[in-house]
């Protein structure tokens, strides 16, 4: 009986060489592992795997020469079995109408007085109708739309008369000194000119950069007017009205302001229901309902809670 011992890295790499010194396969040897092998520590004092290959013992009387079978050569007694079986004539199928045309003779298909039958021509596709186009409507006439809001008429303002120094009172020196302290701590430096009343305490502001006190659709410039009007009012028993204005601001906003509502009555008025506009501060809600006051068709209201409430227009 015939064995090597084979020795590898690991036990897979001792067989391999074991099989290749023997020169046969994994089936003709019993193989037994004598030392699994270790790798060590970081590849130090290792120990490599070791097995054992025995050959097989062959027993020459048990040997069978097995027939090769092949699905493109026959055996050879089939093979010659066929060739001396003489084929059978099969009779040819023919298909029945064949058969029935043979059955008729061709006398019979022609009788006294009858005439051939001509293969019908095959009829010809119907050509499809090329779709005509439509004749076009007449373009619809549109119902009268109702009666356009009339355009506001523009409000005349007084004309702004600045106050001489000497004729103001300490209420309004004190207002403009207050507003001058806030301007320069925004650093943005302005002349203010002061109009004194009985009721109110204009003051108009003039000098470069004006646009960032009036900030974004007047938001500074209402700040501003509002804190003046706190300082103004906070020992006053009488309320004195504050306004503040730069640039002809108020005026250009109060026609915007008309014009806006005018087109959004229009809206109101085409769709039938009714147009919410932006959140605005009491002054610029008064001059939306003033604006649409006389108008036969609208009406306005204010909705919600400062500082969102908002007009609302709506259909009478």
């Amino acid at each position: 009986m015939k064995f090597i011992e084979s020795t590898g890295k690991t036990v897979k790499d001792a067989i391999a060489k074991g099989l290749a010194e023997l020169g046969c396969d994994s089936g003709d040897v019993d193989i037994q592992v004598i030392e699994m092998g270790s790798p060590g520590l970081f590849g130090i004092f290792g120990r490599p795997a070791k097995v054992r290959l025995t050959m097989k013992q062959s027993n020459k009387d048990l040997d069978i020469e097995m027939p090769v079978f092949s699905l493109d050569q026959p055996s050879g007694k089939r093979q010659k079995a066929r060739q001396d079986k003489p084929k059978a004539d099969k009779p040819e199928k023919k298909p029945e109408g064949a058969k029935a045309h043979e059955d008729r003779p061709e006398t019979a298909k022609a009788e006294k007085g009858d005439k051939p039958e001509k293969a019908e021509a095959p009829k010809p596709r119907a050509e499809k109708k090329k779709r005509e186009p439509k004749p076009q409507k007449p373009a619809e006439q549109k119902p009268a739309e109702t009666a356009e809001t009339p355009a506001p008429a523009p409000i005349e303002h007084e004309p702004f008369v600045p106050t001489p120094d000497d004729q103001l009172s300490e209420t309004a020196h004190n207002a403009r000194a207050f507003l001058l302290g806030l301007t320069e701590r925004m650093g943005v430096p302005a002349q203010i000119a002061v109009a004194e009343s009985e009721e109110q305490l204009k003051m108009v502001l003039s000098g470069e950069n004006m646009s960032i006190l009036i900030g974004r659709r007047g938001e500074t410039l209402d700040a501003l007017q509002y804190l003046t009007s706190l300082n103004v009012n906070r020992a006053r028993e009488d309320y004195l009205r504050v306004s503040l204005d730069t640039e002809n601001y108020r005026a250009k906003r109060e026609e915007a302001l008309r014009k806006l509502a005018v087109r959004m009555a229009g809206r109101c008025k085409k769709s039938g229901r009714r147009v919410a506009l932006e959140p605005m501060n009491p002054y610029e809600r008064r001059i939306l309902h003033s604006a649409l006051q006389a108008d036969p068709d609208v009406t306005t209201h204010s909705e919600g809670e400062e500082p969102y409430r908002r007009v609302i227009i709506t259909l009478k």
